[in-house]
Order: structure tokens, then C-alpha cells, then sequence
């Protein structure tokens, strides 16, 4: 099976050759759709490994993005799963390249909720976590908005797994999100986060609503997270919606939030993105002590104007 190597321009300026994908690219490939910034408009994003186990999300978002990314499949965005014996000699082809030499997180939850099958006959984190475990360079991250993580808990070991939640204000969520509430996924990051798991939290689209009430509602998020356990990371995300995803959408309420054009879809205005992100960023470091978030597909404007670090974007799907 052939290894497909490219030399990526990182953020910091530095070069590096890097895996672009195992043989067909259709189990592990790199997403690279996002150039190198050179202008304030440019999409911060960095370059990360995709490990495309299944297509979907049993969940119904209003602003679901895979509803525009999967409309010309035959199920569209219902959750289709792939060869597990495919993805594992993909993966063990992967974990045998000597050269690049670099470690990497492999996402599982770009094209699906991570853990969509956890309450079936088999699921994928009892198959997946037990190949990572046979290496120690790499990880496998888990992006879900699901509370299913009973499997994940009667795991051991599990030193090369990352488990990331997806989060919004419960105004927001009860308003657009058809999923598990934000309680259960706050608890069940808790559970994973006592276990031992290296637990992220995705704040993902936020939107300020209601109206005038939106800060107080992000702030209770904030609290009732750390209340429960303490993030290794957070990473911050603004409402955007390509035109594809638009055009999908069946509830389009969220899309008169969308007043500006930009490099990745339409998006809120960047003076009220601005003010969403510092009232959250504001709240973490004067009330619970917290620095370690990045932003996720906001323009280096926007990093340089909140006085965050672009070249060293540690975001939600890299090491």
C-alpha cells in the first residue's frame, strides 16, 4: 500500500514533509484545504490527519455541515460506516512509516460524530483504541456531540486517545441542536476526564442568542465545564455556514446571523464575533485561571486582534 508524502508550509514559517495519505486516501488523508495565511482575510486552520472510519452524524443540527458535504451521497448525512478490516491495514500501514517521522492526532470526527456506533453491536472506539494502544506515537481523537461513552470507561490503557466534546450555550443548543443535551455531554466528558482520558471541549458554532441575555448564557457553560473537570484544551468557534451548507439546511433561522463573506462561508459580523470571543475568553482567564484555547477557522485578523498566537495554533484536531 502505497505512503503519499508532501512538504507543508507550517503556521510558525517552518517546512515539513508530511503523510498526505495511505494508498487511496479514503480511510487516511490530510486536510489541507486551507493555503498558507499571507493576508489578514486567510483562514487559520492547521493541517491535520483524517481517520474517515464512517460518514455522518445520527444527530439533526440546524446548522449541520455535513448536510451540504454529503448531499450527493446515496444516505446524504444518515451513517454509513466503512470496511473495519480496510481501516485497520490503512492504519497499520500508517503506524509502520519510518519517514516522515513527525507524531500525529488522527481525527475520527470530521466527516462523523466519533461516537455514533457506541451503542451498537460493534463499536468503533472497542475496535480503534486497541490498535492505537499496540503504538506510541500517535493519537486517535474522538469529536462527538454524543454522551455514549460507557465503552471509553471500561478501557484500559487508553495513553493514546483524546476525547474532545462538542459544547454550546443550553440556549443555543435547545434552540438549533437536535442532540443529547449539554448536561449529559458535560457529564460524560467528566466521566472520561476522571478516567484518566485527555479531554478537550469544542465551544462550536457560537451565536449570541438571545439577544441581549447570550453572555450570561456562555458564561453558566463555562462554569458548569469547569465545574466538573478542568479541559486540557478549549477551542472557540464562531457561526459560519458555507453555501452548500445553505442551501441544505431545512431550518435556515441561524442563517440572519450571516452578514459577511469570508475565505470559509458566510459569517456573523467580525465586530460581534469579536465580542462573543472576548466575553468567553475573558470569563476563562479571570474566573477559572484557564490560557490554553485557540480559535477555529477565524482569519488571522482575528487572532492578531484578540492577541492570540496564530503560529502556534493548538487547536482542537492536532497535537
Amino acid at each position: 500500500m502505497d505512503v503519499r508524502t508532501a512538504e507543508y508550509v507550517m503556521l510558525n514559517g517552518s517546512k515539513k514533509e508530511l503523510v498526505k495519505q495511505i494508498g487511496d486516501g479514503s480511510i487516511i488523508k490530510r486536510f489541507d484545504m486551507t493555503p498558507f495565511p499571507v493576508g489578514g482575510r486567510d483562514i487559520i486552520c492547521p493541517h491535520f490527519l483524517e481517520l474517515k472510519w464512517a460518514t455522518g452524524c445520527p444527530f439533526d443540527c440546524a446548522w449541520c455541515y455535513l448536510r451540504g458535504t454529503m448531499r450527493h451521497y446515496p444516505r446524504r448525512k444518515n451513517p454509513t460506516y466503512k470496511s473495519r478490516e480496510k481501516v485497520r491495514s490503512h492504519l497499520q500501514r500508517f503506524f509502520r512509516v519510518d519517514y516522515p517521522a513527525e507524531k500525529e492526532v488522527l481525527n475520527t470526527g470530521e466527516v462523523a460524530d466519533s461516537l455514533m456506533s457506541e451503542h451498537t453491536n460493534t463499536p468503533f472506539s472497542r475496535f480503534v483504541v486497541p490498535l492505537f494502544e499496540t503504538q506510541q506515537r500517535h493519537k486517535v481523537l474522538f469529536l462527538t456531540k454524543s454522551p455514549w461513552v460507557d465503552n471509553l470507561l471500561k478501557m484500559n490503557p487508553h495513553n493514546q486517545v483524546i476525547v474532545s466534546f462538542s459544547l454550546n450555550s443550553e440556549a443555543v443548543a435547545n434552540r438549533w441542536e437536535t442532540a443529547p443535551s449539554i448536561a449529559k455531554r458535560i457529564e460524560a466528558a467528566a466521566e472520561t476526564f476522571e478516567a484518566g482520558y485527555e479531554t478537550r471541549i469544542r465551544i462550536d458554532p457560537i451565536v449570541p442568542y438571545p439577544e441581549t441575555e447570550w453572555p450570561k448564557h456562555y458564561r453558566k457553560l463555562i462554569d458548569n465545564i469547569f465545574s466538573n473537570l478542568y479541559p486540557e484544551r478549549i477551542t472557540l468557534g464562531s457561526l459560519r455556514g458555507l453555501q452548500s451548507t445553505i442551501n441544505e439546511a431545512v431550518d435556515k433561522s441561524w442563517v440572519d446571523c450571516l452578514r459577511e463573506p469570508s475565505n470559509w462561508g458566510k459569517r456573523m459580523p467580525s465586530e460581534l464575533r469579536y465580542r462573543t470571543f472576548e466575553v468567553i475568553l475573558d470569563h476563562l482567564e479571570e474566573h477559572h485561571g484557564y490560557s490554553n484555547v485557540s480559535l477555529c477557522k477565524e482569519p488571522l485578523m482575528m487572532w492578531e486582534k484578540l492577541g492570540l498566537s496564530w503560529k502556534n495554533c493548538a487547536c482542537n484536531c492536532v497535537w
